[in-house]
Order: structure tokens, then sequence, then C-alpha cells
């Protein structure tokens, strides 16, 4: 009696396996499909996918042009739902809209870190007039700046070193990061919002410097 054969796919499943693929990506990609391979991709990512990362997820060559088409189309599907495609400065994401907060609070009631005066406006000068030395922030608000707010900064991933200014003492060059620009829901730095305006979507608290 011969051993048993190992199950083999019979012709039918083979055929319809190659119909899918052939329906995918046969020259060009089945638009609906791929959109359905982005969706998951960036509701299951925690951090925003940039587009070469993207690009990735596709058996053919696209261009900037064409995948930033498809993100489109796919931000258009989910207008009307609590839940939205947004571009920022590290990529593409999905977030709650922001007047889905307050019942997303009542899961995790736990208060956002609040800060101080003093940390928000030297956020606020670093993000306007960078970069930007520690002795130009405190020529700018008129008091010394201690090296925990700058700390403090760092830590969040809003500000960071890029350099040093040539002059004697070489002191430390900071400026914002993309880390700023997405927790502003903002592509780019040309799109801050109005210097007192800030405080108010980082959530500062009434502390005096």
């Amino acid at each position: 009696m011969s051993a048993p054969t190992e199950p083999s796919m019979t012709s039918e499943v083979v055929a319809e396996v190659a119909a899918i693929r052939t329906d995918l990506f046969d020259g060009k990609m089945n638009k609906d499909q791929f959109k359905l391979v982005l969706e998951t991709a960036l509701l299951t990512s925690s951090e925003p996918l940039p587009l070469s990362e993207l690009k990735k997820l596709s058996d053919v060559s696209l261009d900037n042009a064409q995948l930033e088409e498809l993100l489109a189309d796919l931000a258009k599907d989910w207008l009307g739902r609590g839940v939205e495609l947004t571009r920022v400065a590290s990529g593409w994401r999905f977030r709650a809209k922001p007047h889905m907060q307050m019942y997303l609070d009542r899961l995790n009631p736990q208060k956002p870190p609040r800060y101080s005066r003093a940390v928000m406006e030297t956020l606020a000068i670093i993000a306007y007039h960078q970069p930007v030395t520690r002795g130009d922030i405190e020529e700018i608000r008129g008091v010394a700046v201690s090296a925990q707010i700058l700390k403090t900064l760092e830590a969040r991933g809003w500000i960071d070193v890029i350099g040093t200014r040539d002059v004697p003492g070489k002191p430390e060059l900071f400026a914002s990061t993309k880390q700023l620009l997405d927790d502003l829901n903002l592509r780019a730095l040309s799109e801050l919002p109005a210097l007192q305006e800030i405080s108010a979507l980082l959530e500062p608290e009434s502390a005096s410097s």
C-alpha cells in the first residue's frame, strides 16, 4: 500500500488564486483592492506612515502622485465618520475627529500632561524663530530659561538640538521636530497657527513663569 500523498490544491483553487492575483496587479493595480490594503496598514499602525513605507505595500511601481491620489480617495471614503485620514509631517494616519475626543476620554479618563506657561512660551519661541540658542530664547522672553524647561520639551519630542552656533562657546541650536507638527496635526511649519493658539492646542496650564 503506497504512502498517502500531501493534499494538493485543485485546479479550480489554483485558477481562483491566479484570478485574484491578476485582478490585483496585472499591469495596472486594482484601485479598490489596493485602497483596502492601504486602509488596513494605516488603521493598524500606531505611527504616521510616510509614502516611502506605503509604497512597499504595492507589487507594482507607484510614484508619489499616484499614491497620494489613492490616499486622497481613501480620505474621501471616510468623510462623515468619526475617524478621518489626515496627512501630517511624518506621513499619513487615521485619527479620531476632535469632536469625538470627549467620548474617547471616557474610556481613558487620564488627563494629558499640562505644561507651564514658561514651557509653552519657550516652545513657541523655538517654533517661530528657529534655530535659536538658549540665549536667544532668554533675550526674547526677557527672563532666564531653566535647563529643565528645555529638557521637558526634548523629552516630549517637540524640540531637538540640530547643531551649534559658530560663536565663542558654541551654544546649542534648538529647532522644532516633526513630532510637534504631528501632534498639532500639521504637515509643515508654514501651517503653524497663530502664536497664541499653540498653547491651547497643546493643553497648557495657566501657570505663571
